[in-house]
C-alpha cells in the first residue's frame, strides 16, 4: 500500500472513530437524561427499585471501567505499534509468545470482578423476595390487552369472596406499604412491569410468580407489558395509583360497597343500564347487577380469556382501555383520532392520567372533567380505537350503537363511582 494512501487510511480512520466516539458518548448521556421519561428504570420510587438501583449502580462502574480500559489499551496498542513511514512494509513483525504473568491476571481478575458482580445480585435478588408478614396480597392477571387486579382484603387466600375487591386497569396502593403481587396469564404470556417500583414478572398462563412492591410516596406510577403478546401488545399498560393510608382504607371501603349498583335516578342513566345489561352484561360485570352475589348472574363470555374487565366503580379510575384513554381530562388537546374525534390527552403520552378527584373514595363524579369525547368514541367504535380481533374472541367488539344509546350508556356510566 503507498505511504500516502496508508497515511489518508489512518487520518480517515482517526475520524471516523472521534465521530463515533462522541455519538455514543452522547447517547450515553441522553440514556441517563431522565426528563420526559416516565418509563425508565434509573429513577426508583420504592424499596424494591431502589434495591435494583443500588446493584446497577456498581455494576455500571465496573462496566464502564473495563469499558474505558479495553479501549484505552487498544489504542495504545493500535497507536504504538502503528505503521511508520520509515518502516518496511513487507517485515514481518517479532512474535511473541507466552507472557504467563499476564495471561494468569486476566484470567484471575476478571474472575474476581464477575464473583464480586453474582454476590451482589444474589443478595439482591433475596431481598427482592422478601415478602413482609404485613404486606397487602393482590393477583395481578394478564388479559388482551389489559390486567386485572384481585385484593385478598380478609387475608383469607382467597382472592375471590365476598370481602374481597375484583378491579381492572389501574391498581391503588397505599404509599410506604409492602404490595405482595401474584401475576398469571388467562391467555397467552404477558409480562408485568412497573420500573419505578420494581423490574419485570412474566405472567403466565398456569403459573403463578410472586412480585413485590412499594412506592415510597403517593403518585401516579405507569408501566407497559413488555412480553409480545399479539396484535395490541403496545397497548397493554399498567398504572399503579398510590395514596396516602388513610386515603387507601377509604378507597377500599368504597370498592366493597355495592349500593352504587341500584337503581340510577336519571332517566337517561335508567335506560342506559337497560341497554348495558341487554348488550354489554354477557362479557362485563358490575358487582350488585350481575356479578358474584347478585339476582342476574354473569352472563357467558365469549371470550379466549373468560373475563372482561369488571366495571363495577369504574368512575373511581382515571384511565380504561388498558389505561391508554383517560376518563377524565379538563385539558384542552388537538390530538385527533382515526375518525377525526378530538381524544382529550394524546394517547402516546403515558405520564398523563386522568385523575378521578373525590369519585376515587365515592365522592361525586366532576361531570365536566369527564372525557366523554373518548368514551363515547370507545363505545362507538372500540376496534378503530384500539387494535384488538374481536371476532377471534380477542377484544370488545363494535356492537353497532346507535348515537342514543351511547348517550344512555355514558350517563350510566358515569354514575358508577
Amino acid at each position: 500500500m503507498p505511504r500516502r494512501h496508508s497515511r489518508f487510511v489512518r487520518i480517515f480512520g482517526t475520524i471516523v472513530f472521534a465521530i463515533v466516539t462522541v455519538l455514543f458518548a452522547a447517547l450515553i448521556v441522553n440514556a441517563f437524561m431522565n426528563g420526559g421519561k416516565p418509563l425508565t428504570t434509573l429513577v426508583p420510587h420504592g424499596k424494591y427499585a431502589q434495591d435494583i438501583q443500588n446493584l446497577i449502580i456498581p455494576v455500571f462502574a465496573i462496566a464502564g471501567i473495563v469499558f474505558v480500559g479495553v479501549m484505552a489499551a487498544t489504542l495504545l496498542i493500535s497507536w504504538k505499534f502503528r505503521e511508520k513511514d520509515d518502516d518496511d512494509p513487507d517485515a514481518f513483525p517479532e512474535q511473541v509468545h507466552g507472557r504467563t504473568a499476564l495471561e494468569i491476571g486476566w484470567t484471575i481478575l476478571p474472575a474476581l470482578i464477575l464473583a464480586g458482580v453474582a454476590v451482589g445480585t444474589v443478595i439482591t435478588i433475596l431481598e427482592l423476595n422478601k415478602t413482609p408478614d404485613d404486606a397487602i396480597h393482590v393477583e395481578v392477571t394478564g388479559n388482551q390487552w389489559w390486567w386485572q387486579f384481585k385484593y385478598d382484603v380478609d387475608n383469607d387466600g382467597n382472592f375471590d369472596g365476598p370481602g374481597d375487591i375484583t378491579t381492572a386497569t389501574e391498581m391503588v396502593i397505599p404509599a410506604g406499604r409492602n404490595i405482595a403481587l401474584t401475576t398469571a396469564s388467562n391467555d397467552v404470556i404477558h409480562s408485568f412491569w412497573i420500573p419505578g417500583l420494581n423490574g419485570k414478572k412474566d405472567a403466565v398462563p398456569g403459573i403463578t410468580s410472586p412480585l413485590n412492591m412499594q412506592a415510597d410516596q403517593p403518585g401516579i406510577y405507569r408501566g407497559q407489558c413488555t412480553e409480545f403478546c399479539g396484535l395490541s401488545h403496545a397497548n397493554m399498560r399498567m398504572l399503579v395509583r398510590a395514596v396516602s393510608s388513610d386515603d387507601y382504607d377509604r378507597w377500599v371501603a368504597n370498592q366493597l360497597d355495592v349500593d352504587h349498583a341500584k337503581q340510577p335516578t336519571d332517566a337517561t342513566a335508567q335506560e342506559g343500564r337497560k341497554v348495558w345489561e341487554a348488550l354489554c352484561a354477557q362479557c362485563h360485570v358490575i358487582n350488585g347487577i350481575n356479578g358474584p352475589n347478585s339476582a342476574k348472574p354473569q352472563g357467558s363470555v365469549p371470550l379466549v380469556s373468560g373475563v372482561a374487565p369488571n366495571l363495577t366503580h369504574l368512575m373511581t379510575r382515571g384511565t380504561f382501555a388498558g389505561s391508554i384513554y383517560n376518563l377524565y381530562d379538563d385539558v384542552q388537546s388537538t390530538y385527533s383520532g382515526s375518525n377525526g374525534d378530538n381524544l382529550g390527552s394524546d394517547p402516546t403520552d403515558v405520564a398523563a392520567a386522568g385523575d378521578p378527584g373525590a369519585a376515587l373514595y365515592g365522592g361525586p363524579v366532576n361531570v365536566d372533567n369527564v372525557n366523554r369525547t373518548t368514551l363515547e368514541a370507545w363505545l362507538r367504535n372500540p376496534p378503530a380505537m384500539k387494535p384488538m380481533y374481536a371476532k377471534g374472541g380477542r377484544g370488545m367488539p363494535n356492537l353497532g350503537l346507535t348515537e342514543v344509546q351511547i348517550d344512555q350508556l355514558v350517563a350510566f356510566l358515569v354514575t358508577l363511582n
